[in-house]
């Protein structure tokens, strides 16, 4: 039997040390999803000029990631399990959170409704994979605001050793819903306008981080 354990990062390099962790703890790529926002264009930034970062089988000049991700393919559930979940990022565009980086399970079998608002969305797709509601409205929320989600599915009776390793940098789920609601947020709104790289800076600034930092 396996349960679904989910953490936000307020910043995508603890989260994807986070990834690396969990993989050299021995769980399987294709078993892990990561979802980060991309509203101050870092990835664009940082690799899109990258030769060395391409992965472009069919050679159509696009990269696969992204074609995978916007497709609802999970390119990243592929070229996970092969090179590690990190190799496999793309693009995508949720609706009320805007452009993300993403890649593994839950963009395969999400995708579809992430990409193009179907019922449900991001909300639907986290609380399917056994997400709270109330968690996933501050999940969503989190990662709108300049944050960065990782799911996992785990083996029920090594849940513990990998909760250890995601908490090791997560933030408290319950402060943070707590926080936002004291701002007036009331829950997670698809149609809400995405957050700017300049709000996305000021959230971090808020809760003490520094920035995205590096890709990989």
């Amino acid at each position: 039997m396996t349960v679904t354990i989910s953490r936000l990062y307020d910043d995508y390099s603890a989260a994807s040390q986070a990834v690396r962790d969990l993989e050299a703890a021995g769980l399987s790529s294709n078993d892990i999803s990561i979802v980060a926002s991309n509203a101050d264009n870092w990835y664009s930034d940082k690799r899109s000029d990258s030769r060395m970062d391409r992965v472009d089988t069919d050679r159509d000049g696009t990269d696969d990631r992204v074609e995978g991700a916007e497709a609802g393919a999970g390119i990243g559930a592929v070229l996970g399990g092969a090179a590690g979940l990190l190799a496999g990022l793309g693009l995508l565009a949720i609706p009320g959170i805007g452009p993300v980086v993403a890649a593994g399970w839950l963009v395969a079998t999400g995708a579809g409704a992430l990409a193009v608002g179907a019922a449900g969305g991001i909300i639907g797709a986290l609380t399917q994979s056994g997400v709270s509601k109330e968690d996933a409205h501050v999940y969503a929320e989190g990662v709108r605001r300049g944050g960065t989600l990782v799911t996992a599915r785990v083996p029920d009776g090594e849940r513990t050793r990998y909760e250890a390793i995601l908490d090791s940098s997560a933030i408290n789920i319950r402060e943070r819903g707590e926080a936002y609601r004291r701002g007036g947020w009331s829950g997670f709104e698809e149609k809400a306008p995405a957050y700017s790289a300049e709000q996305a800076r000021r959230e971090r600034e808020t809760y003490g981080s520094t920035g995205m930092g590096p890709p990989l």
